[in-house]
């Protein structure tokens, strides 16, 4: 067995109503003053009580910071630091998606580290740890509050860029299901797609092992059952309640094993046409897997059997190309888009694409089967239409 790696969030909180226990996680941390990093939507919604009353109830001071932006640039981040170092918090709390989450990792770790934010991009260029935080997950799919990973947008090439650090993960996460219930239908489709694409491609990376395998299996399984149900019927707390914990699942596999070419192909997307970062990935996420189901067809036939594919007659390549059939339909059946046309690109552009995507080595290099800028090239073409 190789040597391999594993960590996750110092603390998993989960289950219906595990929200409550917000305020006893925040005293463990000896808090007098709370920032809570969100956008304005979550604040217009009411969800924040869940975190304010049980802060009160303990009588721990908190201000809100309702200024994240989604797919956030770098400018966003810097914009907030200064106004959260005039707030002098000891202890931080993200409640949202991927972006104020991710948005909460960084301002953690610039209270401490002062100096431009992009010199941190990259792998453990961040040199002090931050203040402690804890992530509150609204929606199930980023799985940000379980990775070392943080996403931003460069503004300057319009590229997505990444950060990895451990100081990154949070020193608590709560995942409770009944914060996602009003989550709307597209969003709801768009991060369950996501956490998707976090447990396939993780399953089948590289860097994949025994510890991540279980772990993204079962969370294919969870997602794959629940989406459906999750995104028609969204007040049905149990598939709401599948999601969360697959979300989760898939952030912890992803977290370890790591992700592929449906990544680095989605962050060039991301970043030149404003494509969601769910949506970007859920789009391209057939299109990269039918490159590379060759490259493992048992663990693709495993993919099938944790969708509910029923492969018992079939060939071992046929049981693996229906895994890439099921992902294909389930992306249709919550209405991701099929073909790049559909969120403005351009044939012309389909080259710069590829130029783009091809340089995030970090990436490509952890997919189980190489690509060329040609062979990525042609995965953007598939998926374009051609």
């Amino acid at each position: 067995m190789s040597i391999s790696y594993f960590q996750t969030a110092n603390t998993l909180i989960t289950g219906s109503g595990s929200i409550a226990t917000i305020g006893e996680q925040a005293r463990k941390f000896d808090a007098k003053h709370v920032v809570i990093v969100t956008d304005s939507i979550i604040k217009q919604t009411g969800l924040l009580d869940n975190i304010t009353t049980p802060l009160s109830n303990e009588n721990i001071s908190y201000s809100i910071m309702d200024k994240v932006i989604p797919e956030p640039p770098f400018e966003n981040l810097e914009e907030m630091i200064s106004e959260l170092e005039s707030d002098n918090p000891d202890l931080l709390i993200g409640v949202g998606g991927g972006s104020a989450l991710d948005i909460t990792k960084l301002l953690s770790v610039m209270l401490t580290n002062k100096e431009d934010v992009r010199n941190f991009i990259g792998t453990d260029m961040i040199k002090n740890r931050g203040i402690p935080f804890i992530l509150v997950p609204t929606t199930a799919g980023t799985g940000s509050e379980v990775t070392a990973n943080a996403i931003f947008t460069d503004i300057r090439d319009n590229v997505k860029k990444g950060i990895v650090s451990p100081y990154l993960l949070p020193n608590a996460a709560i995942i409770d299901a009944t914060l996602t219930l009003s989550v709307p239908a597209k969003v709801t489709a768009a991060t369950g797609m996501d956490a998707l694409v976090h447990a396939v491609e993780s399953y089948t990376a590289i860097k994949a092992g025994e510890l991540t395998d279980g772990i993204a299996l079962q969370a294919i399984k969870l997602i794959s059952r629940s989406l459906r149900t999750a995104v028609y019927d969204g007040n049905n707390l149990r598939a709401r309640e599948d999601m969360a914990m697959g979300s989760l699942l898939a952030g912890i596999s992803l977290g370890n094993a790591g992700v592929g070419a449906v990544h680095a192909l989605a962050y060039p997307l991301g970043g030149k046409f404003k494509v969601p970062h769910g949506v970007a990935n859920s789009m391209l996420l057939p299109y990269v897997m039918k490159y590379n189901v060759i490259s493992n067809l048992t663990k693709f036939k495993e993919v099938a059997l944790a969708m509910g594919e029923n492969v018992e007659h079939l060939s071992l390549r046929d049981a693996a190309e229906q895994a890439v059939h099921a992902l294909a339909k389930l992306s249709e059946d919550v209405g991701i888009p099929a073909s790049l046309k559909e969120v403005g690109v351009e044939e012309s552009d389909l080259t710069n694409l590829a130029e783009e995507a091809n340089k995030i080595d970090r990436l490509l290099s952890n997919n189980p089967r190489k690509l060329t800028r040609d062979d990525i090239e042609n995965i953007y073409r598939d998926a374009f239409g051609m």
